[in-house]
């Protein structure tokens, strides 16, 4: 879609805009005279949607599988900043190529993008449902309204920030970084003084190594998590932007969010019975403590949401589905709507669905594989600059990229440990998962092995008004 960048009334320069209108621009790259912004706004719109309640339960899951406190914080700050240098790369993407990170995806994989381009917009779609369920539930603990009615809420709120896109979204994760900071401080300080640290391990010996690889593993999965959507918010910024800033910023805001949940969960875990809203609101001690626990769950689920339905709008029009990027944000918000009543009616199965979540993360490393083996060839291709419109125009099947996808995630059964699946290879390791490792090498060498098969040119692409080298400014 080549609808405007931005309403007619916003002037666009090398700042942000002076208001905000419905962002109408779809997948289409955008143009070089149409960017703004500086790198700086990457820290707060990678920052808020991560510092999550659900991070805290993740580091207190450290504890419960056998770690003491200091295992598990060189687990979750190795892993977490690890996995979040994984979309701070592929952010830096957005203004070389002033494209969503699955449109972009469509140059390896040309018309058989359709196939990460559902596993992208599904992941979007049930987390977006998962996240908002447990908004749900803390929206209706502060107001007594019936779930549903918070459920439309919640989702009503995010959508609304979705349908908005771009800019609204920046800015409003700008002002939710320090609301959620503020409202962090105090969960914290009430959680850490409820709470003994753990000083001894539960597990010894290859059982350690497995269970720290494994907790290692989760928190590189969170981050990465990411990956997929990660140029999205950065399309506008201008194509001279520095790169080694927006990494750095990306990598902060990311880290800091993971690392900082986590490490209070791990922390607090003594603390930490019941991994629910109305258990937030518990160890806040309830009153105004248990109110404001509860509105930064509704406030971290709203943040993390809009970013959710703004990459799932993008993906929605990759896939090839026909609507205007604000409607299809507001279908994705719909979706999962239809989702939490689903879930909130079979009981426990929010958890199975978190499971199922987790289960198919393990395509996300051999999909980065192929994007970033595709572009770094195609710049040494073309002395480093890439036209990606010019690109796309070049229709073909990209059955290299779809073959080498499914080898990998195939490869992945052997080595992970998940609820729903402990591979052999997992079960020899003593749980030890790199199923994300394994997948991300297979993916790699096979599509490394198809490309010369295919016999596909790459034309040399030369972006107008980019920096050659990508050098900093």
């Amino acid at each position: 879609m080549a609808s405007p960048t931005l309403p007619a009334s916003q002037p666009v320069t090398g700042a942000t805009p002076v208001s905000i209108g419905v962002e109408t621009h779809g997948i289409a790259p955008i143009s070089a005279s149409a960017r703004y912004g500086r790198p700086a706004r990457l820290f707060t719109v990678w920052f808020a949607p991560n510092l999550t309640i659900s991070s805290v339960f993740t580091g207190a899951l450290s504890i419960t599988l056998g770690l003491d406190f200091l295992q598990a914080m060189t687990a979750i700050v190795l892993g977490s900043v690890l996995g979040a240098a994984v979309p701070a790369y592929l952010g830096t993407f957005g203004p070389r190529t002033g494209s969503g990170q699955l449109p972009f995806a469509r140059l390896p994989f040309g018309r058989s993008v359709v196939v990460p381009g559902i596993l992208a917009w599904g992941s979007a779609v049930a987390w977006d449902a998962l996240v908002g369920l447990f908004g749900g539930q803390a929206f209706q603990a502060l107001t007594g309204l019936p779930f549903w009615l918070s459920v439309v809420v919640v989702l009503g709120l995010q959508a609304l920030v979705g349908f908005f896109g771009y800019e609204l979204i920046h800015r409003f994760q700008m002002v939710v970084s320090w609301v959620l900071g503020a409202a962090f401080l105090l969960l914290t300080i009430r959680i850490l003084s409820e709470s003994q640290v753990s000083t001894a391990s539960t597990v010894q010996g290859a059982d350690l190594v497995g269970t720290w690889v494994l907790m290692f593993g989760i928190s590189f999965s969170l981050s990465i998590s990411w990956a997929p959507y990660a140029s999205d918010f950065s399309r506008y910024l201008p194509t001279k932007a520095s790169g080694r800033k927006m990494f750095w910023f990306t990598l902060l805001g990311l880290s800091a969010s993971y690392v900082w949940g986590q490490l209070i969960g791990a922390a607090g875990a003594s603390a930490l019975g019941d991994a629910t809203a109305s258990g937030v609101a518990d160890i806040m001690g309830g009153g105004v403590l248990g109110a404001i626990g509860l509105l930064t769950i509704v406030l971290a689920s709203v943040s993390s949401n809009a970013m959710n339905d703004y990459s799932g709008s993008l993906s929605l029009q990759t896939i090839g589905v026909r609507l205007a990027r604000p409607v299809a944000a507001l279908v994705s918000a719909a979706i999962a709507f239809l989702l939490v009543l689903w879930m909130s009616a079979e009981g426990d199965l929010a958890d199975r669905f978190e499971n199922v979540l987790l289960f198919i993360s393990y395509w996300i490393p051999c999909f980065i594989a192929v994007v970033v083996i595709d572009w770094v060839r195609r710049r040494k291709a073309s002395d480093g600059t890439v036209d990606v419109a010019a690109a796309l125009a070049h229709r073909h099947s990209g059955w290299p990229a779809l073959v080498a996808l499914l080898a990998g995630i195939a490869s992945t059964f052997l080595f992970m440990n998940t609820s729903l699946l402990v591979g052999p290879v997992a079960a020899l390791l003593h749980g030890a998962d790199i199923a994300f490792y394994v997948g991300f090498v297979v993916s790699a060498v096979v599509y490394l092995a198809l490309l010369p098969l295919a016999k596909r040119t790459v034309a040399p692409m030369a972006a107008a008004g980019a920096d050659p080298e990508g050098n900093d400014r």
